[in-house]
């Protein structure tokens, strides 16, 4: 498959894979990876398998994996079809994908991937996402836009998570998560035995059971709400912003294991709890036909001390 990497020159350097949905596999500040990598390493969407959990056995992780269109957590069977864990998004290669490096009236250097993703099947859903990744010289973050459209003829599921994965040694010991003052919610029992650490990163631990928690963010005056991993240590914040009006959910995924050591900060327009569930909750996000839907996102660095 395709890997595009992008240098903004003044530290961050990442990859874009356009053959699995534009996606963003690994990520660096100043050299000090920011993404947590699976082990599968990068594996060529050929090889998606959506049954049941399979969608695990080809996941490289990686800085930004798109989960959806029509499912969102783990599989199930609801209108008509059978979901598999996380939806096909991330198995799509785009067409028109397009590479630019140049400067703007305002003097900024900046450079962009962009491209199409076509989520559709005959007799159901006809989706396109339209992504733009841009990232800007003398600037630390890399913003991601995306315009959703339903071009179909009837009403359809809409569901999108965005799975950032930070992984060491951005995660380490004695890091921590920042947010406003909020209410936070634990996604099952196990979850809630540890609501008070939510916030808190551990050294990895034998046999830690992955934790789940929903955050709703309070959002500033240009509607954005945003979520910070701090690692003292290092120096080092990275930082997530987005648009509330498309995206009112943050999931926070808490895996301390070894092996698997990553802490996942998600905005999403659902719960990670798929199709089926989100209908009975009433969270099912629907795109009327010719629908068109923006979502905005800032990944950056911020350097302390």
């Amino acid at each position: 498959m395709r890997v595009l990497e992008i240098n903004n020159g003044s530290g961050l350097v990442f990859t874009v894979y356009p053959d699995r949905g534009l996606d963003i596999g690994a990520a660096t500040f100043c050299g000090v990876p920011l993404a947590w990598l699976s082990r599968n390493g990068e594996v060529a969407p050929a090889f998606y398998d959506r049954t049941g959990l399979e969608w695990l056995r080809t996941w490289p992780g990686g800085l930004l994996t798109g989960c959806g269109l029509s499912n969102v957590g783990g599989p199930n069977a609801c209108g008509g079809e059978e979901h598999g864990l996380h939806g096909r998004l991330s198995h799509l290669p785009a067409e028109a994908v397009n590479t630019d490096a140049s400067w703007s009236a305002d003097g900024r250097y900046t450079l962009s991937v962009s491209g199409r993703v076509r989520h559709s099947k005959v007799f159901f859903e006809n989706l396109v996402l339209t992504r733009r990744i841009t990232a800007t010289l003398g600037d630390n973050a890399i913003t991601v836009c995306d315009t959703l459209e339903n071009r179909g003829y009837a009403e359809v599921p809409l569901m999108l998570l965005y799975h950032l994965n930070l992984g060491w040694p951005l995660v380490d010991a004695g890091a921590r998560l920042e947010m406003p003052r909020h209410t936070v919610t634990p996604q099952n029992d196990h979850a809630a035995a540890g609501l008070a650490e939510w916030a808190s990163i551990t050294a990895p631990a034998p046999g830690f059971a992955e934790q789940v928690y929903y955050h709703t963010l309070p959002k500033n005056r240009q509607g954005l709400a945003t979520a910070r991993l701090v690692n003292e240590k290092l120096g080092l914040a990275f930082c997530v912003s987005y648009r509330v009006a498309e995206l009112p959910y943050l999931i926070q995924w808490k895996m301390m294991g070894q092996g698997e050591y990553v802490v996942g900060l998600e905005p999403a327009n659902c719960f990670p709890e798929g199709q089926a569930q989100n209908a009975k909750r009433g969270s099912l996000r629907m795109i009327a036909p010719g629908e068109r839907v923006e979502t905005y996102l800032r990944l950056s660095v911020e350097t302390r001390g």
